[in-house]
């Protein structure tokens, strides 16, 4: 094991302060590390500045930290930031991008900065902003194993740890598969649930014995006040969760592996995208599963645990 770096020895810069980025960012923040922080709307970033965090004005004045971390939303984001980014007058010592982007865009990214001698770490993670705040993010990590052995402290702040799975993109399609499953679990979910109830069982009760269950785990505990009281505020938008079956499916015709699931649950998906049902979380398949079984949901209004709450 490397010596763990201490976690003010490297001047860290955080690019992106949405949902998932904020929470990241704010537990390095309160962790004392070094870390100036960008965002679009820099409105968005300065609450960090009462946990200690420097608010850039301008992106490129991160350029002269070591180690820069990257929480957008798609490849466009990416590039434009990263470019930014280097305009600068100095240059990090390594790029951590954790955004869930495609291999090829995430490859065109690692021969940009390895050009300009930069070390380059694919980081996406397993998680929301919820989970960030109970310390239970987890990261699938690619690239140089001294890059990775450099970060992984901070990484290890940000949640419960980090795998490291070898060079190249390989955590690009660890996280493929990753979000893959989780379009067929709350799928399977949902249908399941629906069933339950339908035959006469609320909604809470039969998630109780689930999620004590062997088949319970942390996804189907944190979703379970969702279903039971309809309550469906983003974690995770239905287009988002498109974008990664799609990802995932793309990669499946790449490595010739039939995904007969993942390509169903992708037709259902898109047919609540085609309903008008985008704007609130993935879950609200939920929704869909019940239109299609006829029968019309209310919420239970029963206190659930989620799994993560102390």
């Amino acid at each position: 094991m490397p010596t763990p770096t201490k976690k003010k020895e490297l001047k860290l810069g955080w690019i992106g302060t949405g949902r998932m980025g904020y929470a990241m960012a704010e537990r390095l923040a309160k962790g004392g590390c070094d870390l100036a922080v960008w965002n679009r709307t820099k409105a968005k970033a300065e609450p960090l500045a009462k946990h200690g965090a420097t608010i850039a004005d301008e992106l490129k004045e991160l350029s002269s930290r070591d180690i820069v971390f990257v929480m957008v939303s798609t490849w466009d984001d990416v590039k434009q930031v990263v470019g930014k980014l280097l305009s600068g007058a100095g240059k990090p010592k390594m790029v951590v991008e954790c955004s869930s982007i495609s291999l090829e865009g995430s490859a065109e990214l690692r021969k940009l900065l390895s050009e300009k001698k930069i070390q380059y770490l694919a980081a996406p993670v397993s998680g929301n902003a919820k989970v960030i705040k109970a310390g239970k993010l987890t990261f699938v990590v690619s690239g140089p194993k001294a890059a990775y052995d450099m970060a992984r402290p901070y990484l290890d702040m940000m949640g419960t740890g980090s795998s490291y799975v070898g060079e190249g993109e390989l955590a690009r399609i660890a996280k493929i598969c990753h979000n893959v499953m989780l379009g067929v679990v709350i799928q399977n979910l949902c249908e399941i649930t629906i069933l339950a109830q339908k035959a006469g069982m609320p909604r809470h009760a039969f998630l109780d014995f689930l999620n004590k269950s062997v088949m319970g785990s942390m996804f189907t505990r944190y979703k379970a006040p969702a279903l039971v009281n309809l309550d469906f505020h983003v974690t995770f938008t239905p287009k988002l969760l498109r974008k990664d079956l799609d990802l995932g499916l793309d990669a499946g015709r790449e490595f010739e592996v039939p995904m007969p699931l993942s390509s169903l649950t992708r037709d259902l998906l898109q047919q609540m995208i085609g309903q008008g049902m985008t704007e609130q979380d993935f879950s609200t398949l939920l929704l869909a599963q019940a239109k299609a079984s006829g029968i019309e949901l209310k919420p239970e209004n029963k206190e659930v645990g989620d799994g993560l709450s102390s």
